[in-house]
């Protein structure tokens, strides 16, 4: 069993093989999942600017505040620190120190998360670098999860079942969206997730399940109404994200039909999904089972994203991705039928490819259950 520190090493020397094989010299990050995934530090974006930087021939160094340097006592491996104090004017001879010597003509970055500020610093410390998007190269390696990651999720998945399963007894006909949500949002937090959570819950009744990512409202809950619910837990930094789709009080022949058509589509992207199929051919398994059953442009969106530090990040399991699945990749299948003024239906499940097919980390029932009685 390795610990953090060797899996943070491990991860590091990784990165400096793709940046090597990428063409570049260095890799520039500001703070999030990527600068927390190589370095195991937690930084939040403020006014004051930090940026990680990665090269294969130096230790990783950081460009910090003087006041966030305690983070850095008892790393397990080597980082050199640039640090400054509460004089903007300081900023640009820091990163100038910190790219010192680096011999930098490639730098690459995030440029879903790089902000202007940095970019600008970097810029100005290096006029002659060439500024590119990483993002592909950074995913190569977070797109396959290690045992610590994967166990981080499962617990994640866990935790979600449990504030799920403590909240469905509470439900009643009458409640708001908005109270099912709140209601919901404490027994995240009490079944023992961080309050960092992917995204706000999605609670939607009747036909504003049709809108996959509709805000709760003050609509009450009604007998006969189809409750989707979606949201996600996080554990060390890891999230989940399930969907599941519950009758009020009775159901209709005709919310019966879309549903068992999701859960049959949710089904065969399960059984299809596994190492060296592609992602294009899982979302196209459960497309074509909404498609024969006469609901195909009623599935307006793609069947899975990747998931991990984010709650969206590659893989994406869509139409015209060729991307062939991988083990410790880690992703969702919730594909989903939406019948404007009427209802919607989404069963959404995380799952991780194995050597020997694929795992779901999320087991909560995916059989239609009548609630609210």
């Amino acid at each position: 069993m390795h610990t953090t520190s060797e899996f943070l090493i491990e991860r590091q020397k990784k990165l400096s093989a793709v940046m090597q094989t990428s063409g570049l010299d260095a890799i520039a990050l500001n703070p999030g999942p990527s600068l927390t995934y190589l370095t195991g530090l937690h930084f939040h974006l403020s006014e004051r600017p930090v940026v990680g930087l990665f090269s294969p021939s130096l230790p990783p160094r950081l460009v910090l505040p003087e006041l966030e340097a305690a983070k850095l006592a008892g790393l397990a491996y080597d980082l050199d620190a640039f640090t400054y104090g509460e004089d903007p004017q300081s900023w640009p001879q820091r990163f100038a120190a910190a790219l010192a010597g680096t011999g930098c003509d490639r730098i690459g970055m995030e440029d879903g998360s790089m902000r202007l500020l940095e970019y600008r610093l970097l810029q100005q410390a290096l006029p002659s670098a060439s500024l590119i998007d990483a993002s592909a190269t950074i995913a190569s390696l977070r797109m396959f999860k290690d045992e610590i990651e994967i166990a981080a999720m499962q617990k994640a998945a866990e935790v979600a079942e449990t504030a799920l399963q403590a909240l469905l007894p509470q439900v009643r006909i009458g409640m708001s969206e908005l109270e099912i949500s709140g209601r919901l949002l404490i027994e995240i937090l009490r079944a023992g997730s961080l309050g960092e959570l992917p995204f706000q819950p999605i609670v939607s009744t009747g036909p504003n399940g049709a809108n996959p990512h509709a805000t709760p409202s003050s609509r009450p809950l009604q007998n006969g109404d189809l409750l989707v619910i979606d949201f996600g837990a996080s554990h060390q930094g890891y999230f989940s994200d399930i969907t599941r789709t519950f009758a009020v009080g009775s159901f209709s022949k005709d919310q019966k039909a879309v549903y068992d058509t999701v859960l049959a589509a949710n089904q065969a992207a399960h059984t299809l999904a596994r190492q060296g199929i592609s992602c294009s051919s899982v979302d196209q398994a459960a497309r074509d089972v909404i498609e024969q059953a006469g609901f195909g442009e009623y599935f307006i969106h793609r069947t899975g994203h990747g998931l991990g530090m984010q709650g969206h990040e590659p893989p994406y399991i869509r139409a015209g991705n060729p991307m062939l699945l991988e083990t410790g990749m880690t992703f969702t299948i919730e594909p989903g039928i939406y019948l404007p003024e009427q209802f919607g239906v989404r069963i959404e499940d995380d799952v991780v490819v194995t050597p020997d097919g694929l795992h779901s980390l999320t087991t909560f029932p995916r059989e239609l259950q009548v609630i609210g009685r």
